[in-house]
């Protein structure tokens, strides 16, 4: 029999998984003889005589369980990238096995007793740094999951995971059905307002799914640009319904009773570890510490977004009106009268500008930026295996061409390929036995085109994920468990959304954005009205987004969600918060893949606008310095994404800032400071 290539070793170059041999059927077998493996390593370090050590202990498990990280790793990236029926089966099957092997892991009561002996000994242990953090977070972290349980409540927060990971993986393959089902399919004759670039990727999207003329599809990249540029209001409308009601049983597939069955057992499970809710239990281990910290922040940005939101409002209505439009503004006019508005006051037209902004010379700018800051130079290797034709494979190499990692580009919509834009790894970086590199990969959504040219939000969405992959490939930490992202849910967004405010950066945008036809740079005059317009529309755009972290903060302290009518709950929520009329939630919960299709963001939305507040203060110290390579600062900077977890996030700000951060950057960086 072919030995299964998930458990062999690769001779591929830098480890890469051997993808050619890879397929959805090779899974189910290499799950089971990697959780086996694991179960055993775990019986091992609970039954091992000798008394408990940091090394024969928290290493130990630092160790086990490296087949099933490295099946998992390649199946989930897989399983998101290229969600084929026959992956979907297998999700459906091996997630609520792995839910329950997990927690047979982390609720194992040899393990946590030689743990919890450990952590009340931490102080006479010797510890280095990061060790100390990481006795100190196992522990945690083990008394969080329920280990300190009695049976009966460790057999329940079982079943409950298990229970969610199925709900969880049902809600994301519900959300991608739906995306995949729905398609506006237009003649020539319903293209006008369209720009050229908008109707390539329609006329590409058809050829794809083998349909004559044109389609608009639910990909993020195919609908915005639509509402934003076409002049049939009539098709606006019927596009922007069937995006807002992704999940909701309209379009075919309803995670509303999935919603309400995930809240109730989140709500159990936070009350069998002592919590009023889930929402409080979830803050407990973050920056914010609580609820409260969380929406007083958005709440500090509420209100004078609501009054931004209000004034675009009417500007709007009346340029509608001037325009012809008699009917009041609704939802499905708010983009395409706010590009008309931009260009009006601006003179800048988005259409204008994709051809500044090609794929290619927008990564790399992001390229650059991570050479000038932190000294990396990416090298293109057509002998890195990658598992799709559309995805690139890069070397990064550090000072002197010394290997640093992997990183793979997958940059296109297609078919089968969740929406939206992440970062993941096939593999962490470590040292814990020797040097381990990183294996990271970088997921957009860009319609294709030939060329694929981006607007400026989805330049700037390639420099967030570009930041988490700079997070993943710098990491300097020794133990797998700290490495690179795995921090704190309320941090892990700044390393990302700093790298953002190099893309505006006026030197970037000479250096980078240039006409992809002549090549010439874009022209001072449109830079300058490009800079001055970031800021238009930011009262929409931050009412869109603080809403939906509200929400999700609401459901997650609902004292009985088992019952909730989640329409009813959505209407009540928006009236008694004063959303403004025309705007609706960036992720209404039935399609609110953060919350729904897997538990890192539930309770947890604010962690973008959270770091948002560091992320504006922290490019404050390069702007007050004169230089946005600052060599001390960016120094310092690195430092931040070298640590992982080994130290608290808010001591690794302040060692690069020098002071705590305030709301107030980040009124200013939107624009909303006067309003």
């Amino acid at each position: 029999m072919t030995q299964n290539p998930l458990l062999a070793d690769w001779t591929t170059a830098f480890g890469v998984p051997p993808f050619d041999l890879i397929h959805a059927g090779r899974f189910p077998p290499a799950f089971e003889a990697a959780m086996a493996a694991h179960s055993a390593e775990i019986a091992a370090i609970g039954s091992d005589p000798a008394p408990p050590s940091f090394a024969n202990t928290v290493e130990a498990l630092e160790r086990s369980g490296r087949l099933l990280d490295r099946v998992q790793a390649v199946f989930f990236n897989l399983a998101a990238s290229q969600a084929t029926e026959a992956y979907q089966a297998v999700e459906r099957e091996v997630a609520p096995l792995l839910a329950r092997h997990g927690s047979a892991v982390a609720l194992d009561p040899a393990n946590f007793a030689r743990i919890a002996a450990l952590h009340a000994a931490r102080d006479q242990l010797g510890l280095a740094p990061d060790q100390a953090r990481l006795l100190d977070r196992l522990h945690m972290n083990r008394l969080r999951a329920g280990a300190g349980l009695d049976a009966a409540g460790r057999a329940r927060m079982s079943a409950i995971s298990a229970r969610l990971a199925a709900l969880h993986t049902a809600f994301g393959q519900n959300v991608l059905k739906d995306e995949d089902a729905w398609q506006l399919v237009l003649s020539e004759a319903d293209l006008d307002g369209l720009p050229p670039f908008a109707r390539d990727a329609a006329r590409q999207a058809a050829a794809e799914r083998g349909v004559e003329g044109c389609v608009v599809t639910l990909s993020r990249s195919s609908i915005e640009p639509f509402l934003t540029f076409s002049a049939r209001r009539d098709l606006r409308e019927i596009a922007w319904r069937a995006w807002v009601e992704r999940g909701s049983g309209t379009l075919g597939a309803d995670n509303r009773p999935l919603i309400r069955e995930i809240l109730a057992l989140r709500a159990e499970r936070a009350r069998l570890l002592g919590h009023a809710d889930f929402a409080r239990y979830r803050l407990a281990d973050s920056m914010a510490g609580a609820p409260e910290a969380a929406e007083r922040l958005l709440r500090q940005v509420w209100s004078p977004a609501v009054r931004r939101a209000e004034a675009e409002r009417a500007e709007l209505a009346e340029l509608a009106r001037a325009g012809g439009q008699d009917a009041p503004l609704e939802a499905w006019d708010w983009r395409y009268w706010s590009e008309k508005l931009r260009q009006a006051r601006h003179a800048i037209d988005a259409s204008a500008l994709k051809p500044f902004f090609p794929l290619d010379a927008m990564i790399g700018a992001a390229f650059e930026t991570a050479g000038r800051l932190f000294g990396l130079r990416f090298a293109e290797r057509a002998d890195i295996p990658t598992y799709h034709p559309d995805v690139r494979a890069f070397e990064v190499q550090g000072p002197c061409g010394a290997h640093v990692g992997v990183l793979l580009l997958d940059n296109f919509a297609r078919p089968a390929k969740r929406s939206g834009a992440w970062m993941s790894s096939f593999r962490v970086a470590e040292a814990l036995d020797a040097p381990v590199s990183p294996i990271v990969v970088n997921n957009n959504n860009v319609a294709k085109s030939d060329p694929a040219l981006l607007s400026y939000d989805e330049a700037e969405t390639l420099f967030h994920e570009f930041g988490h992959a700079l997070h993943g490939l710098l990491s300097a930490a020794r133990y797998p468990s700290q490495s690179g992202t795995a921090v704190l849910r309320d941090f892990v967004e700044f390393p990302s959304q700093v790298l953002e405010h190099w893309l505006s950066v006026p030197e970037t945008l000479r250096r980078h954005a240039r006409h992809h036809e002549t090549g010439e740079p874009l022209p001072e005059a449109m830079l300058a009205r490009l800079l001055a317009s970031r800021t238009h529309g930011q009262g929409f755009a931050t009412v869109e987004f603080v809403s939906s972290a509200l929400i999700d903060l609401a459901l997650h302290r609902h004292p009985d969600p088992a019952s909730l009518d989640i329409d009813a709950f959505e209407a009540a929520f928006l009236a008694g918060i004063g959303m403004p009329r025309g705007i609706v939630l960036r992720h209404r919960p039935a399609h609110f893949q953060h919350l729904f299709s897997g538990g890192g963001y539930a309770a947890g939305y604010y962690a973008y606008m959270w770091a948002e507040v560091l992320d504006a203060d922290a490019f404050d110290a390069f702007r007050e310095a004169g230089d946005p390579f600052h060599p001390d600062l960016a120094g310092k900077l690195k430092a931040i994404y070298a640590a992982g977890d080994t130290s608290d996030p808010m001591e690794l700000y302040v060692a690069f800032r020098g002071a705590e951060p305030r709301v107030d950057a980040l009124l200013r960086h939107r624009g909303l400071a006067e309003a």
